[in-house]
């Protein structure tokens, strides 16, 4: 498999852009870098800077699209020299999985991409890049990761516990919309280190943040843990009461949390935590949102206001809490069924998000052979870093 399909790539370019010249398109297609004995084309950079911009990545898109496609190149020569690779059923999984962050399929991604000139090289490509990456640090490091059963013990009781708590947080969201945010990003930094205490950062939610809870000094309710998504709780379970996180970027915004209180229940079980919730795409207007609210208090009456109107105006998803995109899972886990939220936009409409219910249920036995597994790609996790920086220091790099 090769990592670029250049003939495919030609014929989206001439599809997306029929006005450009021959030279302008052979420009596109000549070498921008040398990563050993692979090119990375001016096309696949600009591709995947545009890519990570839907994504809403952090950084220059330019600058980090260059590095990804470095960091790409080492690993599949990497891959290819332990002999490792992937299926087609491998590859269309990893685009379902990835495409499901954002409540789409991968089909449905990629027709969203098509619609603003990404073709569906691009999407492939990066995943297919975390796949044989994924198999390629398995692959050089499983023997060497020992597991043992302390290890197991603990990631159990570490999951059993988090699941037992409730926290007291106080949210600073700061906008970020496409173009800024760097900006967004570098505020964030900064107030992440120089606030310091609730009093503080109840100051700076009333002067920065954009979230409903600001006039509040960004204080929400008590809440279970495992209703937070699962890299929101991981970063407030990290912090100690009156600490600050670090910048946690969702689509859209970047946030700060500050803890100010845990309460152990040590009696509780673990639970499972699955939501059912409604995503309404309607005009961005607060009479719109006033005269929804005042008329409907449950996710079916939508379906009655969204008929006669595109069939993706309305989605309603259920899926485990840890799962749902955690721009929208952060709005759900302050909401109680029938409540909504409007703080959210999409393509210039504004998401009528409300939470039709939130079941918690008993988990099934949590087999040993699974948490082993878990303590093992966490492990491998920890070693890839290092590993690719070997990959880096040892590769020849150049410019044409």
């Amino acid at each position: 498999m090769t990592f670029t399909l250049l003939k495919r790539q030609i014929a989206a370019l001439v599809c997306g852009a029929a006005m450009m010249s021959q030279a302008v398109a052979q420009d596109l297609f000549s070498p921008r870098l040398y990563v050993n004995d692979r090119v990375i084309t001016e096309f696949e950079v600009l591709q995947r800077a545009e890519f990570l911009k839907v994504l809403r990545a952090p950084g220059n898109p330019e600058e980090e699209a260059l590095k990804a496609l470095i960091e790409d190149r080492l690993r599949q020569s990497e891959a290819e020299r332990l002999g490792v690779s992937f299926s087609d059923a491998e590859l269309l999984e990893g685009m379902e999985e990835f495409a499901s962050r954002a409540n789409l399929t991968a089909e449905a991604l990629i027709a969203e991409l098509a619609k603003i000139d990404i073709p569906a090289e691009t999407f492939r490509d990066f995943v297919a890049a975390g796949i044989v990456w994924r198999k390629a640090v398995r692959a050089r490091f499983v023997g060497q990761v020992p597991v043992s059963e302390n290890d197991i013990d603990r990631a159990l009781e570490a999951s059993t516990r988090s699941r037992a708590l409730r926290v007291l947080v106080s949210e600073l969201v700061i906008p970020a919309p496409e173009g800024e945010e760097e900006a967004a990003l570098a505020l964030a930094d900064q107030l992440s280190q120089s606030v310091s205490g609730a009093g503080a950062f109840a100051a700076a939610a009333r002067k920065y943040s954009k979230s409903p809870t600001a006039g509040n000094g960004g204080r929400l309710d008590w809440m279970p843990l495992s209703n937070l998504p699962a890299a929101i709780g991981g970063s407030v379970l990290a912090l100690g009461p009156g600490e600050v996180s670090d910048p946690i970027v969702v689509p859209g915004a970047v946030v700060l949390f500050l803890l100010n209180d845990v309460a152990v229940d040590t009696s509780a079980e673990p639970i499972a935590v699955t939501v059912e919730w409604a995503d309404f795409l309607i005009a961005d207007d607060d009479a719109e949102v006033a005269r929804l609210r005042a008329e409907v208090n449950t996710c079916d009456g939508l379906y009655g206001q969204a008929n006669g109107l595109p069939e993706d105006r309305l989605t309603v998803s259920t899926q485990p809490a840890g799962e749902v995109p955690s721009d929208v899972g952060l709005e759900l886990a302050r909401l109680d069924p029938g409540e909504t939220s409007v703080a959210l936009t999409r393509s210039g409409f504004r998401r009528f998000l409300m939470l039709c219910g939130r079941v918690e249920s008993k988990d099934e036995p949590i087999s040993r052979d699974a948490v082993r597994e878990a303590v093992i790609n966490q492990k491998l996790e920890g070693m890839a870093g290092g590993y690719l920086e070997e990959l880096r220091a040892r590769a020849i790099i150049r410019e044409p």
